[in-house]
């Protein structure tokens, strides 16, 4: 090993010599085989002194420790004070301020400061502190395995609110985008009602095509008033006539309207406020226009996503009609194993306490299914409980 440390030091010199001796760097670098930029460093190093005086180890000049390091003799006394402390401390306090008070206790000279003391201890492993541990975010729909395996797309649907024309109508918009490929809309409008809403998704699909999942809040223009048990409202009405399984995301909870809220603050920095806009028709020209250029942006990811099935044709929307199929709600279970659903408590499960669930509601089978989410294990999706509950057919009140 120091033949060949000596062997590497006398190229170096080597170099340095042929350059000295009016060889251009080029061509040195060419003869040892080695880069131009090292020949140059070399001969930068050497500078003008004498080559039996130049450090060709490569070595970063300077000392080889600092001057203000830590002698290995006070890391040791840092670290035995801190094992006295452990055990013998009545407060019960082991830490590195714990040990600078304990220094200078004992009239330690020059003992470290608190933020160098933590340093020692980091560096020898002497820390009991454990570091956060990052894992992977889960997938894209998560909740939903047909979504997170990419067989499915969901759309998902919210409104933009408290904007106001100068001198005219204030206004809201009702903004949409598919989870897996991107395609955005929205929807001026005064008026933010459900019949809205319902009027809105139904032009929305039959342009672009129907996904497997549609996703919401919990606002009741959305799911239907709140005031009587089991009600099933306009727009989920209008899901389920469709054929469009309706979800309704955990109240208060981040993550699940990550998506639809992205594409809110993006529309609102790049069409409402970057624009002056005279009426409300203006502001439809600029966020169609801002629509239009989003889809052509994304157009390879809206053609990669899932399927969308076509509109059926002739197909008109029936209020009056027994609702049939699957509705979602994501809800997390309260400290009793319990949780409120269609105006009516159900005991899912104590040993599920304070987390996650997925509410599947089959109105074809009058039975309601609960099964366990965590984001750590999104693949483990566990069925709690079936139970059965039949929602009552009632006039819908237009």
């Amino acid at each position: 090993m120091d033949g060949q440390k000596l062997g590497i030091e006398k190229r170096r010199r080597g170099m340095v010599e042929s350059v000295r001796r009016g060889v251009s760097m080029r061509q040195t670098a060419v003869k040892f085989g080695v880069a131009h930029s090292t020949v140059e460093f070399w001969v930068r190093r050497a500078a003008n002194r004498r080559l039996d005086r130049v450090d060709w180890s490569g070595r970063p000049p300077g000392r080889r420790h600092p001057v203000n390091r830590t002698s290995r003799e006070m890391e040791d006394l840092l670290l035995a004070v801190r094992l006295e402390l452990r055990s013998t401390s009545d407060l019960g306090e082991f830490g590195a301020e714990a040990i600078h008070r304990e220094l200078l206790a004992r009239k330690v000279e020059n003992p470290p400061a608190v933020r160098t003391i933590n340093r020692v201890l980091d560096r020898r492993g002497a820390l009991d502190g454990r570091k956060r541990v990052r894992r992977p975010a889960p997938p894209r729909g998560w909740y939903l395995p047909h979504v997170a395996h990419q067989k499915a797309e969901l759309d998902s649907f919210d409104f933009v609110e408290g904007l106001v024309i100068q001198g005219g109508p204030q206004v809201a918009v009702l903004t949409a985008i598919s989870l897996h490929g991107g395609l955005a809309a929205s929807w001026p409008m005064t008026q933010t009602t459900s019949r809205r809403v319902v009027e809105a998704l139904t032009a929305h699909w039959s342009a672009v095509g129907r996904p497997a999942y549609a996703q919401f809040d919990n606002d009741t223009r959305f799911q239907g008033p709140h005031h009587h048990p089991d009600t099933i409202g306009r727009v989920t009405r209008l899901c389920l006539s469709l054929g469009v399984v309706p979800v309704f995301a955990p109240p208060r909870e981040q993550g699940f309207q990550a998506c639809i809220e992205n594409f809110n603050g993006r529309w609102q920095a790049k069409v409402w406020a970057r624009f002056h806009h005279d009426s409300l028709a203006d502001l439809e020209d600029q966020s169609a226009r801002y629509i239009a250029a989003s889809r052509r942006r994304s157009a390879v990811r809206i053609e990669a996503a899932p399927e969308r099935r076509p509109f059926p044709k002739r197909w008109r929307l029936n209020l009056q009609a027994q609702p049939r199929g699957r509705i979602i709600y994501l809800r997390r279970i309260s400290e009793t194993g319990s949780l409120t659903l269609l105006g009516h408590a159900f005991h899912v499960d104590p040993a599920w306490a304070h987390r996650l669930v997925r509410a599947q509601v089959d109105l074809t089978t009058a039975t309601i299914s609960f099964y366990s989410l965590r984001r750590r294990t999104p693949s483990e999706q566990e069925l709690l409980k079936t139970v059965k509950h039949k929602v009552p057919h009632r006039p819908f009140r237009e």
